[in-house]
């Protein structure tokens, strides 16, 4: 079977852009450092798409969201080309990464999407040869740094648990159906040991391993990123485990306690130990008045939202926020 494209998923927050940025500065794979989303947001939200009409649909709401503008789609040229072959929501996706890796003059394309492990069994049906990296981490630690970047909200590790659970089962049940298609890494591995797990990931991957890869010279702004704002001197360890173990001090205890009953097993099975809570009256009366409850409430909702919206795509689709959204206006700008 030929080398086929590398599709990166996992919950977010859980090392998919790190992994998209070495993997991305290997000379011969092309993966943007902004996650397309494109399965998520448009995959069968517009029927068939030998339909002129569908097309033109689908093509006019992907050229208005901007992830997908960031890899700089040729319509015109999207449109010949998938009206010349097959007209598959697949094709039409493939396109806009085969674009982009040969502008950047590189033979593979990849892609990371959050939870793109959804549509493992389409994608990996879809294209011969791709595999699927599936990036996880200790939910602990995930749940701390969503908040960090979005702090507002009750009943948030409801949600974080839902997400993160699902994510697991869909892993697992992922290597079961394809074994040789699919890993799994988490997102510690990576960060404590990155040449080794880089390495594994390559050898994977059926491609030469390349030390510059940990440079991620291909990835600038990501490497200011991690260097603090500014462009890191030469042999600056990029790759830390400075936010391990983020979460101690971080996360109010009920939210631990609460984190760690409901994801017990599979934390176990990840190798994700449980961390000593409060355990006094007070603790206590909270977490059974308050933090059980809402959370759990929370996260029943979200795992029947992600039902409906997976199972109805062109009723109850999901739509990216108006923060990504460019307005009619706007598109063609720039």
């Amino acid at each position: 079977m030929p080398r086929g494209p590398i599709f990166i998923g996992g919950p977010d927050r859980c090392g998919k852009t790190l992994m998209a940025a070495i993997l991305g500065s290997h000379s011969r794979i092309a993966i943007p450092i902004v996650g397309s989303n494109l399965w998520t947001f448009f995959y069968g939200q517009y029927g068939d798409l030998r339909d002129d009409r569908n097309l033109e649909r689908c093509l006019a709401a992907m050229m208005r969201y901007k992830h997908a503008l960031f890899l700089k789609p040729d319509v015109d040229r999207i449109r010949d080309e998938l009206r010349a072959g097959e007209r598959s929501y697949a094709r039409l996706f493939a396109l806009l990464h085969e674009h982009f890796a040969e502008r950047a003059g590189k033979p593979r394309w990849g892609d990371q999407t959050g939870l793109i492990e959804r549509y493992a069994d389409e994608v990996l049906a879809a294209y011969p040869g791709a595999v699927m990296l599936h990036m996880i981490r200790d939910p602990r630690d995930r749940y701390e740094a969503s908040l960090r970047l979005w702090p507002k909200g009750r009943a948030r590790a409801g949600g974080a648990a839902a997400r993160w659970s699902y994510s697991v089962r869909l892993a697992e049940r992922n290597l079961r159906r394809h074994p040789d298609r699919y890993r799994l890494i988490r997102y510690e591995d990576l960060v404590t040991r990155p040449q080794e797990v880089v390495r594994t990931v390559t050898t994977f991957l059926e491609e030469t391993y390349e030390p510059a890869m940990l440079a991620m010279a291909d990835a600038p702004t990501y490497r200011r990123k991690l260097a603090g704002g500014k462009e890191p001197a030469p042999g600056t360890e990029l790759i830390n485990a400075n936010h391990v173990g983020d979460f101690r001090g971080s996360i109010p205890h009920g939210e631990i306690a609460f984190l760690q009953s409901v994801l017990a097993g599979p934390m176990k099975r990840l190798g994700y130990g449980p961390e000593p809570v409060r355990t006094d009256l007070t603790a206590r009366l909270a977490y059974a008045t308050w933090t059980l409850p809402s959370n759990g409430l929370r996260m029943a909702a979200w795992g029947g939202l992600e039902a409906i919206q997976h199972r109805f795509p062109r009723i109850a689709g999901r739509a990216p926020v108006s923060a990504k959204v460019v307005g009619p206006s706007e598109v063609g700008e720039g």
